[in-house]
């Protein structure tokens, strides 16, 4: 009898890869007085830059500096983070939070129970479950988003999150709803196709140049990663007349973003200067990403209200960068920049939640002459917390007086003006000497990296 052998398999052997790259994650509060440092060494993989930098985005925290190198099989970052008031993290349910989520080597790993996420993601990707997902995409115009809630308003359904970005003319909306009957998910086909089909006449409008999109999402959705997914699709770094015309205006609120080929390694050196704000970080690696660029290397620096981010990238293909693909990666990272950015007043409505309360807020914005150029709508328990940016028709700042009219009519409603986040001032001078940056870089990453090896990275491994 023939007999037949099998090559021997250690199983201990097979997943020792495993336990060699998980990430070693250490949240230090003893190396600096103003921020606390939060250090990640793991195996090297397309994605994680952008998976790190959204765990401390969604944690509401602020990194004020950041040096990164991802060249080879290890990565390897390190971050100085504050929290929401400009203090260390030393809460240690959001430091435990932090180790857990980036030690965890898959993302089924992850903690399942988040934290209170950053204001407006009160529907986070836990609870997706909980909701339908509707992804809109097209023109803006004054009044679309009173036309959307109403469409939903007729349809029973009852709007428990959103969030709008416009830029250069387009239109992003991200809509989490329940059946206003079940208070769950929408799960008649023929009611959400209805649905769709009147979203989509809805934000086609008259002669959609570019094609509307009206989508159900399937899956977990990040709220701000998917709306600059949806932006970047959308082609809104393209703009058009008026809104070219519109950032002439508007040129000291511009980031000045230069990009060069250099002679190390094929990359390509991207340097964005502009005004520093929350979130700029994972505004710009979304882009990156967006565009199947990989970062190599990086230093992030804040100083007063001026933020320097320094990348140094290659594409995914390995195709070398002409003329057209840096003008691309400019305007893309510009774009990013400033779809956070909001023109208008800022209006923050808190009252009871209800089935057709966005309708009738926005439709009272509409009538008052008033267009809404960003939305945040969140359910917090039985209350509606939104915050509105509001112009009027023509794009000019509101007359406070419609804004006393608008209160009336609103009644008991607590509606509040606050000052609206200028995020952008005059950019910096351009920066010379820029041949050297990248061996300087280079070598400042050494000492910074071989430092942290020598110091042991106090480092907290998650078994």
């Amino acid at each position: 009898m023939e007999t037949t052998s099998w090559p021997y398999f250690d199983p201990d052997y097979e997943t020792i890869g495993m336990h060699i790259s998980r990430p070693r994650v250490v949240v230090d509060n003893d190396a600096y007085d103003d921020a606390t440092l939060v250090k990640v060494d793991s195996g090297n993989r397309h994605g994680i830059l952008l998976e790190v930098v959204q765990v401390l985005t969604d944690l509401d925290l602020t990194v004020t500096k950041a040096y990164i190198s991802s060249d080879g099989r290890w990565f390897m970052v390190v971050f100085h983070v504050t929290n929401n008031k400009g203090c260390k993290v030393h809460d240690e349910e959001t430091i435990n939070h932090i180790i857990q989520t980036l030690g965890a080597k898959k993302r089924k790993e992850c903690p399942s129970a988040g934290l209170q996420r950053c204001p407006g993601q009160s529907v986070g990707v836990e609870s997706i479950a909980e909701h339908t997902v509707i992804e809109l995409t097209g023109t803006d115009r004054p009044g679309l988003l009173s036309e959307v809630s109403a469409v939903l308003t007729k349809q029973q359904c009852n709007v428990n999150a959103a969030e709008v970005w416009t830029h250069n003319t387009r239109v992003a909306c991200v809509v989490y709803v329940t059946d206003g009957v079940t208070g769950g998910p929408l799960k008649d086909k023929k009611k959400l196709d209805q649905i769709r089909d009147l979203l989509s006449s809805v934000m086609g409008g008259d002669g959609e140049r570019r094609g509307a999109k009206t989508d159900f999402a399937a899956g977990i959705t990040h709220t701000e990663r998917r709306l600059h997914q949806m932006m970047f699709a959308d082609k809104d770094y393209e703009g058009d007349e008026k809104s070219l015309c519109f950032s002439r205006l508007n040129d000291k609120r511009k980031p000045i973003i230069s990009v060069h080929k250099t002679n190390e390694r094929g990359y390509v050196l991207v340097n964005v200067q502009c005004r520093d704000r929350p979130k700029l970080l994972f505004d710009t690696v979304c882009a990156l990403t967006d565009m199947q660029f990989v970062v190599f290397h990086a230093k992030i620096s804040c100083s007063g209200f001026d933020a320097v981010q320094e990348y140094y990238i290659r594409h995914v293909n390995g195709c070398a960068l002409d003329v057209e693909g840096e003008r691309r990666i400019k305007k893309c990272l510009e774009a990013a920049i400033e779809r956070r950015y909001s023109e208008g007043l800022r209006l923050e409505l808190c009252t009871s939640d209800r089935v057709g309360l966005l309708s009738d807020v926005t439709r009272i914005f509409r009538e008052n002459g008033l267009s809404v150029t960003r939305a945040d709508v969140s359910t917090r328990g039985d209350k509606a917390v939104n915050v509105f940016y509001v112009t009027d028709a023509s794009g000019n700042p509101v007359d406070m007086k419609t804004v006393e009219a608008i209160r009336r009519e609103l009644g008991q409603m607590v509606l509040e003006v606050k000052d609206s986040p200028t995020f952008f001032r005059s950019p910096p001078q351009e920066p010379e000497g820029r041949a050297k940056l990248l061996t300087g870089l280079l070598k400042s990453s050494e000492r910074f990296f071989y430092g942290l090896t020598n110091l042991g990275w106090r480092s907290t491994l998650i078994a």
